[in-house]
């Protein structure tokens, strides 16, 4: 079995998250006791979430690089990003470490590629959905056609991530917004969504739509899983 490695702390809401599944995925595959083999670093969000509301991206990249460093050499195999954001920076993560890193784009493009699907509407932080990083992987990379909410909307899926789900809070209140929006980009064409945040499925899931929903940190995990019992 391969060592996973996870930059996590971005929330630690999701990263927590990330570690139940990835070990409940392995003892799912092997059975017995066994669990996932995991390299962790957590990191203080804080600094890092006001650098990048100061759009100091040069210096994310540089902290997040140094903790990758430190997942290498505790001796991961490769590198999970416990965040959709933070993708922004996986170039400079990546130059960084002779490991590779399974990209949460990636595997949630295969997923929907796989599932015959097209267009898709995107949730997610604001840079997630307003920046080339995230959408021109999807489309670029994979030929998806991507729809966002409207700058209004993407203001409030923006909010509600970081003042309440980063912070472990539900509210039903949001989650009937993000509903009323994942409805709207329906209207619009998209044939399934993305919850392209590794926390909105604590706020919204399948169980709560008809729009089919690709969780993104459940296909990354997915992907981890047998990368790492993969020869």
């Amino acid at each position: 079995m391969k060592t996973i490695g996870l930059l996590g702390g971005m929330s630690w809401e999701s990263t927590a998250h990330y570690y139940r599944m990835l070990n409940q995925g392995i003892n799912d595959r092997l059975g017995g006791l066994h669990s996932a083999q995991i390299a962790m670093v957590s990191v203080d969000f804080q600094p890092l979430e006001t650098l990048m509301q100061k759009g100091d991206w040069t210096e994310v990249g540089k902290r997040l690089a140094d903790a990758a460093q430190k997942i290498a050499k505790a001796g991961a195999d490769f590198l999970l990003i416990c965040t959709n954001t933070m993708h922004k920076v996986a170039p400079t993560i990546t130059d960084s470490v002779e490991i590779p890193l399974l990209h949460i784009a990636d595997a949630t493009a295969e997923k929907i590629k796989a599932a015959k699907l097209h267009t898709v509407g995107l949730l997610g932080t604001a840079f997630t959905m307003e920046e080339e990083f995230y959408q021109g992987r999807l489309s670029n990379y994979h030929g998806l056609e991507v729809i966002v909410p409207s700058s209004k909307d993407r203001s409030r899926v923006h909010d509600i991530i970081f003042d309440e789900l980063c912070r472990g809070k539900i509210r039903d209140e949001s989650r009937k917004t993000y509903l009323r929006i994942i409805e709207t980009m329906r209207s619009q064409g998209a044939e399934a969504v993305i919850e392209g945040c590794t926390e909105i499925s604590m706020l919204v899931n399948q169980d709560h739509t008809t729009v089919p929903l690709f969780d993104t940190t459940a296909l990354h995990v997915e992907q981890a899983v047998s990368f790492a019992l993969s020869d």
